[in-house]
């Protein structure tokens, strides 16, 4: 099993410095939050991706991808009834995909939900049909580089489009590319109506990406979620891809969330070994 960690945990940190923390205690992922990279993410110059990506590959080290894709933007909406906004959108979600590819990354994690949920006079089916027009324009610039897009479902506390796998899943097998799969979240599985283990079983043939967190927004294992069952199910499915830490309280501090995530997905493999 692979495990990665989300870059933006190591908040204001040296590169250097947060690379040489995860690598010492069995990370050899990161994932990478666009924002961490400055204002204007896809405007980075060609050398400094490649020094970024660089600084990466010496700490032995992989870029897994991006994620929180849409987090501190402006004027970016997936299903909106203004088609100029899912324009932009459109051609801003093309822009990650250059700059996840300049990186060495594959992976792209749609969760985004400000820039997803759609208003009461809205329809799922039509927010479907909304954010399918930007998708469709995005599969040939993934299909070019080579990247996967990974829709995210989330619990309906962070919003109400794509709270189910399912629902996501329908959205996948419309636009029918290999390079628009699932991505799958401890955290927000957890509002799912049935196990944990059985979302990930059902749906293993889409999913591409998965992370690892708890509803208390902390690491894996530092909830009440127990992971045994559900790295049995990944193994289970034969689940090729990255675990990737994600969490989003940083009160116990960088190292104590790093160093126990691991101790606990460690502790969750050696139990089901």
């Amino acid at each position: 099993m692979k495990f990665a960690i989300c870059n933006e945990l190591f908040q204001d940190w040296p590169w250097e410095k947060s690379l040489e923390l995860s690598s010492k205690l069995g990370y050899t992922g990161w994932e990478i939050a666009p924002f961490t990279l400055g204002g204007d993410p896809t405007g980075v110059s060609a050398r400094k991706r490649q020094e970024l990506a660089e600084t990466i590959r010496k700490a032995d080290t992989e870029v897994v991808g991006l994620h929180w894709l849409l987090a501190k933007t402006e004027g970016f909406h997936l299903t909106t009834d203004d088609a100029s906004v899912r324009e932009r959108t459109a051609a801003y979600l093309g822009d990650l995909v250059r700059l996840c590819r300049d990186l060495t990354g594959s992976v792209m994690v749609l969760g985004s939900p400000h820039q997803r949920n759609f208003p009461e006079s809205m329809t799922h089916e039509q927010a479907d049909d909304n954010a399918l027009t930007v998708l469709e324009k995005v599969v040939p610039v993934l299909e070019k580089h080579d990247v996967t897009l990974a829709l995210e479902p989330l619990g309906p506390g962070e919003g109400n489009y794509w709270n189910e796998a399912s629902q996501t899943v329908a959205v996948i097998e419309r636009l029918a590319s290999p390079n628009v799969q699932l991505h799958l979240d401890v955290k927000a599985m957890s509002t799912e109506p049935q196990p944990i283990a059985n979302v990930i079983r059902a749906n293993a043939e889409h999913m591409v990406h998965f992370h690892a967190n708890d509803p208390n927004l902390l690491g894996p294992g530092m909830g009440d979620v127990p992971f045994e069952p559900i790295f049995q199910a990944l193994k289970d499915v034969e689940y090729p891809g990255w675990v990737s830490v994600e969490v989003f309280d940083y009160a116990p501090g960088i190292e104590e969330i790093c160093q126990q995530s691991m101790k606990n997905m460690q502790s969750a493999l050696t139990a089901i070994s």
